[in-house]
């Protein structure tokens, strides 16, 4: 009892100087405390954890997107919240359009501590991102915001109706699309003849797509009757110093827009997600310490300072004309004005690869 008293005595302060009102109240430091934003790097390990839970979920989805199949999307799809700023690993419906299916990157700004381990680089073309539907005889391929964008035969498989195929076969592309040299620069694969991928690592995917297309669908790469636009691979390099000075030197057959960090061990998940960094050329030497060549060098914009303040900015941009010029228009006119500007508007960065 004696200890109780004692230690009571030591815990308990009520003088006039700890308990002065011109001093501030002991609570007062809890009052509206906002949460701290986490980093990138923490956010990277929440969704390698997340997407180890929602491997059925997305091979389902992939079959719905190659089959247009919904009916049972109620009953197979069960959405949860994972975690909180926007980290949700969705695979709802995409509506009328094929909208918002493809995994996009976000500005390199914390540079992973793993990186020369565990990443990979892509060099990016100059194009359009675009996902690619082949089944049922014909290919289509829709625009990041949904739109059909071309309908055309093509030689990959269930791609055109001169050749055999299953009506339940399909083959998902995530593509680059130069309208120049009508060309699809692949980055990604999500199916291939109906097998889902989408729940398998960077490696195994980026190994599977160059097998498929370069060693089983050779005829994909070569203008033809059949296949009226170009599938070319993209070439990798490992992200240690001297893979991203041999990324930065090579000579490509296309213009490069920026360099693609994809995570080793990440699925492919649609949205926005940090296990794929993007920075362009003239950024590395910022970001990562590594000299680049003058030919970026020369592409840096005058106005560009830092790589913060280049976010910033470009968050802070004002409507584009077309989505101004929506205002007041009907829901079809709408539709009308967004796709031609999706048609004709800027570079990969600008439809955020």
């Amino acid at each position: 009892m004696d200890d109780l008293v004692v230690s009571l005595a030591g815990s308990f302060q009520v003088s006039n100087d700890h308990n002065t009102i011109a001093a501030a109240h002991p609570r007062f430091a809890q009052y509206k405390v906002k949460p701290c934003r986490v980093g990138q790097e923490a956010r990277r390990h929440k969704l390698l954890e997340i997407q180890k839970r929602k491997r059925e979920d997305y091979v389902s989805h992939i079959r719905r997107l190659g089959e247009n199949d919904w009916a049972r999307m109620e009953k197979e799809i069960t959405n949860e919240s994972q975690c909180s700023e926007a980290m949700e690993v969705d695979v709802k419906r995409p509506g009328q359009h094929y909208k918002n299916q493809l995994m996009l990157s976000e500005w390199l700004v914390d540079v992973p501590a793993d990186l020369t381990e565990e990443w990979i680089l892509v060099p990016c073309p100059v194009g359009r991102r675009n996902l690619v539907v082949a089944g049922k005889g014909v290919t289509r391929s829709y625009s990041k915001n949904g739109y059909c964008m071309l309908t055309f035969p093509s030689a990959l498989p269930s791609g055109n109706k001169s050749v055999a195929f299953k009506d339940s076969d399909y083959t998902l592309l995530d593509c680059i699309y130069s309208e120049v040299s009508r060309t699809f620069y692949v980055l990604d694969i999500m199916s291939w003849k109906t097998h889902p991928v989408v729940d398998s690592e960077t490696e195994f995917r980026f190994y599977w797509l160059k097998t498929k297309l370069e060693e089983e669908c050779p005829s994909a790469a070569i203008y033809s009757k059949t296949n009226k636009n170009k599938f070319v691979t993209l070439p990798t390099f490992s992200c240690t110093p001297e893979g991203v000075t041999a990324a930065l030197d090579a000579e490509y057959p296309f213009q490069v827009d920026g360099l693609l960090f994809y995570h080793k061990r990440t699925h492919y998940t649609f949205g926005s997600t940090p296990l794929v960094g993007w920075l362009k050329p003239y950024m590395v030497q910022e970001i990562l310490g590594i000299s680049v060549p003058s030919k970026y060098m020369t592409e840096k914009p005058s106005s560009y300072s830092n790589l913060p303040q280049h976010i910033s900015s470009e968050s802070h941009k004002p409507k584009s004309k077309g989505q101004q010029e929506c205002q007041g228009m009907s829901r079809e006119d709408k539709k009308a004005q967004l796709k031609r500007e999706t048609n004709s508007s800027g570079d990969a960065e600008a439809m955020h690869v």
